[in-house]
């Protein structure tokens, strides 16, 4: 099975969820839709007076051609929407 690279944020981002209050559900998430695979780093929960899910994709953009990795992220949310 194929891991998706995990973002130097990631466990960060984690940690900063849970302590407020989120609870995971999923790390990572996957996303079939009909021959493809595609992997989002978390899918998260909270129960309060209404149950929310929210699917993340953690990005940092510490990399010298900054632009490249804007275009990699909003090519990869274009894919996903």
């Amino acid at each position: 099975m194929f891991m998706p690279t995990r973002d130097i944020y990631h466990d960060s981002v984690k940690n900063a969820l849970i302590k407020d209050g989120w609870t995971i559900i999923a790390d990572p998430y996957k996303i079939e839709y009909e021959d493809a695979e595609l992997y989002a780093d978390l899918a998260i929960e909270k129960t309060e007076n209404k149950e929310r899910k929210i699917i993340i994709e953690i990005k940092s953009f510490i990399s010298c051609l900054l632009i490249n990795e804007f275009e990699k992220a909003i090519g990869q949310y274009i894919l996903l929407s």
